[in-house]
């Protein structure tokens, strides 16, 4: 199946969130991105359950939630409850990352890892074969907007490396400056999400961007 494209609601029209919600809902997006930011772990607060829940009631795609907190493991089971398809806590903020991922997938979500750009791929190595999903980083995170950090490249292909050796079905996300002009390097490294906010809803036409990152590249298997 082709790769999956997460557009990252922090890029919407609060003003219309209804409207663009129903954007992705009619377009070729295959989740709903959702940056939950707390001040503390990342310079910058969004939202929380609230906004969680009333996305999961007007969208039809999943929802991966990226959470951009400290001790994240306090809110796995209300995130989970809110609608939260996929939870993905930072490898930064979790000392207990194991344990973690191990109560997401007792929820009944989908579990990942979210690394940032300093982070190197060799600390997922202990951790991999429970992980649904690694997100990596590529920008800084807390802010939207921001552009690409092209060292990103090679370390993808390091995490690609590291899921083939172990055999692993975890999935690759990208998430920081993504778009029309860099998806296809990005998807070459190995990456299989790509989650775009500025360059989908900041769009003259934000669903024909969709259409546009979704042509681009191969085929990958999907989460069953």
């Amino acid at each position: 199946m082709n790769h999956i494209i997460a557009p990252s609601l922090l890029a919407a029209d609060f003003t219309r969130l209804a409207d663009e919600i129903q954007m992705v809902n009619d377009s070729q997006a295959d989740w709903l991105h959702l940056d939950v930011m707390d001040g503390r772990f990342v310079p910058n607060i969004t939202f929380g359950m609230l906004l969680i829940d009333a996305a999961k009631q007007l969208c039809t795609k999943p929802l991966d939630v990226h959470l951009m907190i400290l001790e994240p493991e306090k809110y796995v089971e209300q995130f989970r409850e809110a609608g939260a398809d996929t939870i993905t806590v930072h490898l930064e903020a979790s000392p207990h990352l194991h344990r973690t991922l191990q109560q997401i997938k007792a929820t009944g979500a989908k579990a990942g890892v979210a690394i940032n750009p300093h982070t190197p791929a060799s600390s997922l190595e202990d951790i991999i074969e429970l992980a649904d999903l690694v997100c990596v980083m590529s920008v800084n995170p807390g802010f939207g907007g921001q552009k690409f950090i092209y060292n990103t490249i090679p370390k993808i292909r390091r995490i690609k490396d590291l899921i083939t050796v172990r055999n692993t079905e975890t999935l690759i996300e990208v998430d920081g400056g993504v778009g029309l002009h860099n998806a296809e390097k990005i998807l070459q490294a190995g990456a299989d999400v790509l989650v775009a906010g500025s360059s989908v809803f900041k769009a003259n036409d934000p669903a024909d961007t969709v259409a546009r990152l979704k042509d681009i590249g191969g085929e990958i298997q999907r989460f069953a």
